[in-house]
């Protein structure tokens, strides 16, 4: 079919007739995959210094700790609260929570390069020991070991923060085409 002047005639698109373009919505798996990690790494990264407060001996204060084993309990700590908190704002949509969960994941890789230096350690024998799963402690680090890096990963690309970023446009009430608002009073 040909319009006039012999141009080929041109189908009405989406945001003719007044209606604006449908936007795409993106999908938000990346974003849940993330907020999940997120969780499970909060999870492990907040267990591991209750379960080195509860091994406390009687008598023996916090205070009387070196001060990187505090450093990386505070670590662990801080880490665990900015993933908690990352993960539930991921779950309503705020980018606010994508950033969270970097900081957390950031902290959490902090906390375990600075664990085997705590305790005066190498880290050879720090990780032989974690790898070998004979206590539930280790399990729980080596958890925690795979879940920060794919929590750090899934909430730093483009698809989460896009999801993350997405506002549907509001509705534009129907008007026609070239057709201006009638004055009142006439």
């Amino acid at each position: 079919m040909t319009g006039p002047y012999g141009y080929p005639a041109q189908q009405p698109g989406p945001g003719d007739f007044g209606y604006p373009a449908p936007q795409a919505r993106p999908t938000g798996a990346t974003a849940i995959i993330a907020a999940l990690f997120g969780l499970v790494a909060a999870g492990c990264a907040g267990y591991i210094p209750i379960y080195f407060f509860l091994r406390l001996p009687s008598g023996f204060s916090i205070g009387n700790l070196p001060g990187l084993v505090l450093t990386m309990l505070g670590l662990y700590l801080l880490a665990a609260l900015f993933l908690l908190i990352g993960a539930l704002s991921a779950f309503f949509r705020s980018v606010a929570g994508a950033v969270l969960l970097v900081l957390g994941s950031l902290l959490v890789i902090a906390a375990v390069l600075v664990e085997p230096l705590a305790f005066n350690g190498t880290y050879g024998v720090y990780f032989r020991l974690q790898f070998e799963f004979k206590t539930f402690i280790a399990v729980v680090r080596v958890v925690m070991f795979a879940f920060a890096p794919f929590t750090l990963i899934f909430a730093i690309i483009p698809p989460t923060l896009k999801y993350l970023r997405w506002r549907p446009s509001p509705a534009q009430p129907y008007r026609p085409r070239n057709q201006f608002p009638q004055q009142p009073g006439w």
